[in-house]
């Protein structure tokens, strides 16, 4: 039952990061933003049913895209009474080169966050790693930390904050903060 449990928790982290990229391929392939909206939910929908259909250690985003880009062409016969839709060739040439672009291209927060996180003092980076690592506690960091729950909390609640207005900087000047 625990992998499982792992998978499905790894299944969601990669559903999970990946929406604003998916978002984007969708929104590129139906400028429309209600139907996007509508194609993605389907889709995420799709890949929640298929979940144990996806091969760890394989590209999410290339799977997932996958069936984004059926949903869209489902969307798509339905709007065939439009004289504006492009050819299927056409469209499928544009929904490949999109997905090719988007597959590795961090998100620009993404990108701001690790940025960001270089710019951490070395101990506070190494408490926010510790914290995340999986299985790990507030709690069980704070007695190794030598500190109280409490006081722990506080210390990494300033970091996330800290984080978010770099964050925000870097976003704002451009990635140049």
């Amino acid at each position: 039952m625990q992998g499982k449990d792992t998978k499905q928790e790894e299944f969601i982290r990669q559903l999970t990061d990946g929406q604003s990229s998916l978002w984007a391929y969708v929104f590129s392939l139906l400028p429309d933003h209600a139907a996007a909206q509508d194609v993605l939910q389907q889709t995420n929908l799709t890949l929640w049913r298929k979940a144990d259909d996806f091969q760890p250690g394989s590209s999410f985003f290339a799977w997932a895209s996958k069936a984004a880009y059926f949903h869209v062409l489902t969307y798509r016969r339905g709007m065939r009474r439009d004289r504006l839709v492009f050819s299927d060739e056409v469209f499928a040439y544009l929904a490949e080169r999109q997905a090719e672009r988007l597959a590795d291209a961090p998100s620009e927060r993404v990108t701001a966050l690790r940025g960001c996180l270089d710019k951490l003092p070395p101990h506070s980076r190494k408490l926010l790693e510790c914290r995340y690592t999986p299985g790990a506690s507030v709690k069980n960091l704070a007695e190794t930390d030598g500190r109280s729950t409490a006081a722990l909390s506080q210390v990494l609640y300033r970091i996330r904050e800290t984080l978010l207005s770099c964050i925000e900087r870097s976003m704002t000047a451009g990635g140049t903060a």
